[in-house]
């Protein structure tokens, strides 16, 4: 059974940082590249990085370029997602799946909020 779950989100002020992390069970974790997605309420879900299967090539969306680092093991089929310098507009629920130029999507976790705040 696949399954992905996320983990390290919590209540940060403005400007602080937070790493979050997913593990990937019943999947050949290192043949998928891929990504941290967010939805913030009443809003769809957005892509925000993503990964190559080898770690080696990343990309962001412009809004957390150069605030944000994605980065894999694929010895612990984790990604991990480092959120610096973050902004209320940060607040979400975050999930990790599959990147959008994957062959296969896996059903979504739970997912981890983050809620940015003073």
């Amino acid at each position: 059974q696949v399954q992905l779950v996320e983990s390290g989100g919590g209540l940060v002020q403005p400007g602080g940082s937070l790493r979050l992390s997913c593990v990937a069970s019943g999947i050949t974790f290192n043949i998928h590249p891929m990504g941290w997605y967010r939805q913030a309420p009443g809003k769809q879900r957005e892509l925000v990085a993503s990964i190559n299967r080898s770690g080696g090539s990343t990309r962001y969306i412009d809004s957390v370029k150069g605030r944000f680092g994605i980065s894999r093991d694929n010895a612990k089929n984790t990604v991990y997602l480092q959120m610096n310098s973050l902004k209320p507009e940060d607040t979400a629920v975050y999930y990790c799946n599959t990147a959008p130029d994957s062959t296969w999507r896996a059903s979504w976790g739970q997912g981890t909020q983050v809620t940015v705040s003073s």
